[in-house]
């Protein structure tokens, strides 16, 4: 079991070690697991991957983000050149079905609405809209289309923890209801948490998903 001051070693380690991140100016606090991030970085996109290079670490159990983003003045643009830009990228994402998502953008922070079929659809578009030039931060309100058979979804994410050789997959219980699922039980890291929670996503209809699993510490 980690102590928090390795556990803070070693996210400070993992930041520093992302190429993408200027560990400098993030500051690093553990208090029983939950990790703190603070400071101020260039990009949205910094950001998000600051938050990434934290969950990878072993023995984080909850993260709370205060990190600002503070453009630089070349990086800085207008809400209509930003949505514009947004909608073009949308428009040239193979997996974002651009006639159905919605881009709003207010003071660089870009919201994204609409309906769409599967769960990698949105995140597509995310993916896609994260890393242009201006953005400060970004929501995402994509929803998805109920389809599938309540009956199925429950047996189709039991299956896939299982084929993706999850360690701890017999510790993890699955509960649907409609068009939501409810995951419980442990796991020994964040990407576990993520896996069972992305294979939980895969199931086609599912809309919400509330991950309750715990990270063994």
């Amino acid at each position: 079991m980690k102590t928090d001051t390795q556990i803070k070693q070693d996210v400070s380690a993992e930041l520093a070690w992302e190429p993408s991140v200027t560990a400098a100016r993030i500051g690093v606090e553990v208090k029983d697991g939950v990790v703190t991030l603070s400071g101020h970085v260039a990009s949205f996109s910094e950001k998000w991957d600051a938050e990434r290079a934290t969950q990878r670490v072993a023995g984080v159990k909850a993260l709370a983000v205060e990190i600002e983003v503070v453009l630089p003045g070349i990086s800085q643009r207008n809400d209509g050149d930003i949505a514009e830009a947004a909608e073009n990228v949308l428009a040239w994402t193979t997996y974002a079905p651009s006639e159905c998502i919605k881009v709003m953008v207010e003071g660089g922070w870009v919201t994204l609405s609409g309906e769409v079929d599967w769960e990698y659809q949105r995140r597509a578009a995310v993916k896609g809209v994260r890393h242009l030039m201006g953005v400060t931060g970004l929501s995402n309100q994509i929803t998805i289309k109920p389809k599938a058979s309540q009956d199925n979804v429950k047996a189709s994410i039991e299956s896939a923890l299982m084929r993706r050789s999850l360690a701890n997959a017999e510790n993890i219980t699955v509960e649907v209801d409609g068009d939501r699922v409810t995951l419980n039980g442990t796991v020994f890291s964040w990407s576990e948490r993520d896996l069972a929670a992305n294979s939980a996503w895969s199931a086609a209809g599912v809309r919400n998903v509330v991950n309750n699993i715990t990270i063994l510490h």
